[in-house]
């Protein structure tokens, strides 16, 4: 029991670290939208790329708990 929950916490522990970076990397794109049209296009794509990025790593960790969750309760 105590295995899967030390699991369960480095992974939530991880996302955590990913969401917050993300969040720094948002405030300094949107710092850089002021700027100039170029900017604003380059800062937009970014946008995207993060939110994408964000959302294809909060559902790889969501999937490893599951995993986790089911070797542990043996399921198949």
């Amino acid at each position: 029991m105590m295995n899967l929950i030390k699991t369960i916490d480095k992974k939530i522990n991880s996302m955590i670290v990913a969401l917050a970076i993300n969040g720094v990397l948002l405030i300094i794109l949107g710092l850089l939208i002021v700027w100039t049209d170029f900017v604003l296009r380059l800062t937009v794509g970014i946008f995207v790329l993060l939110v994408d990025y964000s959302f294809l790593y909060g559902a790889y960790k969501v999937w490893s708990i599951k995993d986790e969750l089911k070797k542990y309760l043996n399921l198949k």
